[in-house]
């Protein structure tokens, strides 16, 4: 029997852009290591993935409130239960609720850390969160460095793909060359950049934008004026059960990313490893932690953030070039079966998690209140 018993607190779940936190905890929950999720806040109502249904039975979406008054519904709901640690998914308020929860039940808790929820956290805070905390599991070495620059003590585990879904298939060049973009239509995607540049090639071309967001007005007044209509397609947002035909029918994945005006940015979004893994070349831009899976010139291009002439020239050089093409293609794929592969990545986060929370689990209900 897995002596390690953790509960795991999130922010909204389930979230249809948030893949990542779907494949990590399923994985958990399969080797019997999660007892509960408990959610900050709702889900954001898109459709499910495939894979969600076994989690939703196990997780509770806290009531509006304070992280101290959600801390309290979560040890009132775990009387009874066996636990050995509290983990907080995100950097922010779960990592909050995490630690009250774990200081009011006497285990240990730690949290994981990705991208904008660090930033969100006052330093002086992050600071002592991560001092206090058990382990932090970051995903990316950008994230990585800002944790480590204040002085926690961080581990490394990159999230993965299921290379199995995201399967290579061979696709030749030919016109309209078949653009992709995947991610929400937020700043630091960066896809007003991409309407500049693809309104500076020359070769026949049709873009297609996966995702929902608050700025697609913005970005169809934009295609409008670049009289770019017949050319730029919104598709919406998708689970897993349509994304991978999207990547198969893709001649190249197009991923954007800037800084945005607050300081936000990505670290490895998911469309880069998917896309990837589906044998497509990638073009993004060199930002946060992209460049730990994209080594410009072998397994995708990477070009300075925020620069449509840029894109449009590495667009129109990858379209001239065949071979290169498909060398970019297969090269990306192998990388992601070398070291994204899904199945690795989350063996090394549980292995990870049960050596730090390994300790004899405790009855919740002789916690006193």
């Amino acid at each position: 029997m897995n002596r390690c018993k953790i509960v795991m607190i999130v922010s909204g779940f389930p979230r249809c852009s948030e893949t990542f936190a779907l494949q990590e905890l399923l994985a958990l929950y399969k080797k019997g290591l999660l007892v509960r999720i408990f959610a900050t806040k709702p889900g954001d109502g898109a459709p499910l993935h495939p894979d969600c249904q076994p989690l939703l039975e196990i997780v509770e979406p806290l009531a509006p409130g304070s992280p101290a008054q959600q801390a309290k519904v979560v040890i009132e709901r775990l009387k009874g239960q066996m636990v050995s640690a509290i983990h907080g998914y995100f950097a922010h308020v779960p990592a909050e609720v995490a630690s009250l929860v774990a200081k009011g039940m006497g285990v240990p808790y730690g949290f994981s850390t990705h991208a904008l929820d660090a930033r969100k956290v006052l330093a002086k805070i992050l600071k002592k969160r991560a001092r206090n905390a058990a382990c932090i599991i970051a995903c990316n070495h950008d994230v990585a460095k800002d944790l480590t620059n204040i002085g926690g003590k961080v581990t490394l585990i990159p999230h993965g793909v299921d290379i199995k879904r995201f399967s290579h298939s061979p696709l030749t060049l030919n016109e309209p060359i078949r653009l992709l973009a995947v991610g929400r239509l937020v700043e630091k995607k960066g896809f007003d950049v991409l309407i500049k540049a693809i309104s500076r090639v020359s070769f026949p071309f049709h873009l297609r934008i996966v995702g929902e967001g608050p700025d697609r007005e913005q970005l169809e007044q934009g295609i409008l004026a670049a009289n770019l209509s017949d050319h730029v397609e919104f598709s919406g947002g998708m689970t897993h059960a349509a994304l991978p035909n999207e990547y198969k029918k893709a001649h190249i994945v197009v991923v954007p990313s800037i800084v945005n005006r607050a300081g936000d940015r990505d670290g490895l979004p998911n469309v880069v490893l998917e896309a990837m893994s589906s044998g497509r070349p990638v073009i993004a831009s060199k930002v946060g932690a992209i460049e730990s899976a994209i080594d410009s010139g072998e397994t995708g291009i990477l070009l300075p953030p925020g620069d449509p002439e840029a894109l449009a020239k590495a667009l129109e050089s990858l379209v001239k070039n065949p071979k290169l093409y498909e060398r970019l293609g297969q090269n990306a794929r192998q990388r992601i079966v070398q070291d994204f592969e899904l199945g690795i990545c989350t063996e090394r986060l549980s292995r990870f998690l049960i050596s730090v929370y390994s300790e004899q689990p405790i009855h919740v209900k002789t916690i006193a209140n």
